[in-house]
């Protein structure tokens, strides 16, 4: 696309700050002396932190340059004391998945991929087994296969951040990883590592959590797709959803709908972060859907 023989950028602006009067106005201003076209702008303040949440999609219509943007922009973020971010719209995201035995998450990962139905792409799956070895290479992915055992845990995860450097990682999706990451590594990967898990936490751990709640009579069934955090299975939450049971259901039954439900819970949490439209706020996301 282009205006005047100039390509034409299409740019997502995110950002929190305190919240004041003049910061929607201040941002609007500055994308129209860069020659920015808003095309999308969604915005939310929280009346209990204080903070001022704002996602904005625009053209650039003079074709100025990200790093260009970001310096030009500084001066007024610090003014207004801001984290932001500018993202090429076009840009895939470079997620890494990793996967232990159950692929259903996995499998329709790929599939939305495939389709163009999300805006990433995925270089590299890793896994602590061998079980979907074969299915990953016949869509032309890399498979590496790194068992962890407590001997080798550490050695397993400074491997996976030397990958996560090699493959230019963005984001990695845990799609029903079946080991806990250590702090260190948690540390190291801020914002950029999504899980999935049933809701049923923390009443049923452990193995076979859907055959669990079936033997309690569960209602109602549920999956949460969040960010990891050195809290395990507490970090801020991106998306959840529930389907509801009844007593003529076995207990294969659960693990079907469970299955469904956390496919779609990650696939949303994940297309909402590639396009840029989660914001952290402390504890909690603010989703600009």
């Amino acid at each position: 696309m282009s205006t005047n023989g100039t390509e034409t950028g299409q740019y997502i602006l995110t950002l929190s700050c305190p919240d004041r009067i003049g910061v929607v106005a201040a941002v609007a201003t500055f994308l129209t002396e860069q020659g920015g076209d808003i095309v999308d702008s969604a915005q939310f303040g929280d009346r209990v932190s204080g903070q001022f949440f704002l996602r904005t999609a625009f053209l650039s219509t003079k074709g100025v340059r990200l790093t260009e943007l970001r310096a030009a922009f500084a001066p007024l973020a610090a003014q207004y004391g801001m984290n932001f971010g500018f993202h090429d719209a076009r840009t895939k995201t470079r997620t890494l998945i990793m996967v232990s035995k159950f692929g259903h998450c996995l499998n329709d990962l790929l599939y939305r991929i495939r389709i163009g139905a999300l805006p990433v792409e995925v270089p590299l799956v890793v896994s602590n087994h061998l079980d979907f070895a074969q299915t990953v290479a016949a869509q032309g992915i890399r498979f590496e296969h790194m068992p962890v055992t407590p001997d080798n845990k550490a050695r397993q995860e400074q491997k996976l951040l030397e990958l996560v450097e090699e493959e230019r990682i963005d984001l990695v999706v845990l799609a029903r990883y079946m080991q806990v990451l250590s702090p260190k590594l948690c540390e190291r990967l801020p914002g950029r590592v999504i899980n999935i898990h049933h809701s049923f936490l923390p009443s049923f751990k452990g193995a076979r959590p859907y055959n669990q709640a079936y033997e309690r009579g569960v209602k109602l069934i549920g999956a949460t797709a969040h960010y990891v955090t050195n809290d395990l299975d507490e970090g801020p939450i991106i998306e959840q959803a529930v389907e509801r049971v009844h007593h003529a259901l076995s207990g294969e039954d659960y693990v079907a709908i469970g299955r469904d439900v956390e496919s779609l819970v990650l696939a949303r949490a994940v297309k909402w972060h590639a396009e840029h439209r989660i914001v952290v706020n402390n504890k909690r996301t603010v989703i600009f859907s």
